[in-house]
């Protein structure tokens, strides 16, 4: 069985990296992107992902902005991460 594709977009390394050391270690295959561009690039680049991990703010395109160009591709599941207190 092939193991399943991840991908992380967050602006920040050290969480890219905390998230990506987490989800490797329990066999998943996980792609990053430092922003919204990178990660519609690498998104529909890569037919195989089943995941997303949205940081919601971000530089240049925010999580928000980067979801609503994705769900013009896709209905792949995204689970947005925020530092944000509200909902």
């Amino acid at each position: 069985m092939d193991s399943v594709k991840i991908l992380v977009i967050d602006d920040e390394a050290r969480m890219r990296k905390l998230v990506k050391d987490f989800l490797a270690a329990k066999g998943f295959i996980v792609l990053e992107a430092e922003n919204g561009e990178e990660g519609v690039d690498i998104f529909t680049s890569d037919k195989n992902i089943k995941l997303i991990l949205l940081d919601v703010m971000m530089p240049k395109m925010n999580g928000f902005e980067t979801l609503q160009v994705i769900r013009e591709y896709s209905n792949v599941p995204v689970i947005m991460l925020t530092a944000r207190s509200e909902e």
